[in-house]
């Protein structure tokens, strides 16, 4: 399993009527915690992208357990429990200061080749990098 987190403070722009982060913003959010998650494993999107591969998201699914509120600085934390194959799946955790689970979420996205449009395999040094999560 791999692992990692970002912290992002909420802005004003990010809340509702009722102050609290309006729900289109938690896909913005785990969007930032993904790319951020593989820049830390040692591959950035952009790499992805400039070896003619890019990851559409296939599903999004979220559940809210409390607001988040302006200027609040939450955790994101990510993991992924599998092996990247074809699709890769996320799955997320906000937390607020207070360290209080407020969002849980998944999201699946398929590898697919820039010119052809299919499905493809990540590419091997991205394979590569994930081996140590799931070898042994």
């Amino acid at each position: 399993m791999y692992e990692s987190s970002v912290k992002i403070r909420v802005r004003y722009s990010e809340t509702d009527q009722m102050g609290y982060v309006y729900y289109g913003n938690y896909a913005a959010y785990y969007e930032v915690a993904r790319v951020e998650s593989l820049r830390n494993l040692g591959f950035a999107y952009k790499e992805l992208e400039m070896q003619g591969v890019m990851m559409p998201v296939l599903e999004n699914s979220t559940k809210f357990h409390r607001p988040a509120r302006y200027d609040e600085l939450l955790t994101i934390k990510v993991k992924i429990v599998s092996r990247p194959a074809v699709r890769i799946i996320f799955h997320y955790e906000i937390y607020n200061e207070e360290n209080k689970l407020i969002n849980t979420g998944e999201t699946i996205l398929a590898f697919v080749n820039m010119h052809s449009g299919r499905p493809c395999r990540p590419p091997q040094v991205m394979q590569d990098l994930f081996d140590p999560y799931f070898n042994g």
